[in-house]
C-alpha cells in the first residue's frame, strides 16, 4: 500500500509522498479509475494484489484490496514521508492523535502506519523508499491534497510537530500562513493546503467530515464526470464543503464524486496556460 522505489523518506521533509486507495474489487477499481482519470496500471512491487495507477507513464497512486466486510472503510489515504516511523507514531500519540495500524513492515521497501489526527482525519506515515517521479502540486501535478479541518492553524501545529515541518532541518518542508489557510511547500512549490471550515465528525455529508481530500486532475471535466456515472460512481452534490463556502474559498471548477465502493475524491480541470 506504499511506495517502493527511488529516493528515501529522508528526502521527503514531512511532505506528502504517496496516495493509496483501499478497494474491495481491484479489477473494478482499475476499470473505474482508468475510465474516469485516464490511468493505466502496472503491478506494484508488493505482489499481484497491488497495482500502481499511472498517467502518461508517471505514477500517481496505488490501489490495494481490502476485506469485503462493509465495516472495513474504502477510502483514499495520503501518506507523508518520515525519517522514522516509530518516532512519528510516538509523536502522534504524544499530541493526542490515534494510531490505528502500525508501524507495519514491508521488507525491504519500508514501514507504514495509519493514524487519525485530533479531529479524526485519517492519514498515513511512510518510512522507506519513495516512488521515482511521483509528486503532487498546486498547478500542473496530476494530484493535489487538502485537509478540511475546523482550524487550519491548530491542525498545522499537530502535523508540524508529527512530521517535522519547518523544524530547521535543511530537508524540512516550509509552512506559510495565508488568510485562514496553511500552505505546505517543498522547494518553493505548494504541495498541500490545510483549510478551516465547517466540519463535523458526525456530519451526514461526507464532505463536511474532517478529512484529507484528494483531487485528481483531468483534461476534460465534463467527460470525467460522465465517466464516473457510467462506471458505477456518483456525483456528490454541494461541492467540497457541501454547499457551504468557507473563508478563502475559490471558484475553480471541480466535482466531488464517490467511486463504486464509496471512496470520496475530487475531479478538477487542469490548469492551462
Amino acid at each position: 500500500m506504499v511506495p517502493v522505489s527511488g529516493q528515501t523518506t529522508g528526502d521527503a521533509g514531512g511532505a506528502p509522498c504517496w496516495l493509496n486507495l483501499s478497494a474491495r474489487d481491484l479489477e473494478a477499481a482499475q476499470r473505474f479509475y482508468g475510465a474516469v482519470l485516464g490511468w493505466t496500471f502496472r503491478p506494484g512491487d508488493l505482489g499481484d494484489a497491488y497495482v500502481v495507477g499511472e498517467r502518461d507513464g508517471v505514477p500517481v497512486a496505488g490501489i490495494a484490496p481490502v476485506a469485503a466486510e462493509p465495516a472495513v472503510p474504502v477510502a483514499w489515504t495520503v501518506f507523508f514521508g518520515v525519517d522514522d516511523a516509530d518516532a512519528a507514531v510516538a509523536r502522534i500519540r504524544e499530541r493526542g492523535g490515534t494510531v490505528g495500524v502500525g508501524p507495519m513492515a514491508f521488507p525491504p521497501q519500508g514501514r507504514a502506519a495509519f493514524a487519525t489526527d485530533l479531529e479524526g482525519a485519517v492519514f498515513g506515515v511512510w518510512e522507506g523508499r519513495l516512488v521515482s517521479r511521483w509528486h503532487v502540486g498546486e498547478r500542473q501535478a496530476p494530484a493535489w491534497v487538502e485537509l478540511h479541518s475546523r482550524d487550519a492553524f491548530d491542525a498545522a501545529v499537530f502535523y508540524g510537530g508529527v512530521l517535522g515541518w519547518a523544524d530547521g532541518r535543511p530537508s524540512a518542508s516550509e509552512v506559510s500562513y495565508e488568510h485562514d489557510r496553511v500552505v505546505l511547500r517543498r522547494d518553493g512549490e505548494a504541495v498541500a493546503r490545510l483549510n478551516s471550515g465547517p466540519v463535523e465528525s458526525a456530519s451526514p455529508s461526507p464532505q463536511l467530515r474532517p478529512r484529507w481530500l484528494v483531487r485528481f486532475r483531468v483534461r476534460d471535466l465534463e467527460e470525467a464526470q460522465a465517466a464516473v456515472v457510467a462506471h458505477g460512481g456518483s456525483v456528490v452534490p454541494g461541492g467540497e464543503w457541501a454547499g457551504v463556502r468557507p473563508p478563502g474559498g475559490d471558484d475553480e471548477r471541480r466535482v466531488v464524486v464517490l467511486d463504486p465502493d464509496g471512496a470520496l475524491f475530487t475531479v478538477e480541470a487542469e490548469v492551462t496556460g
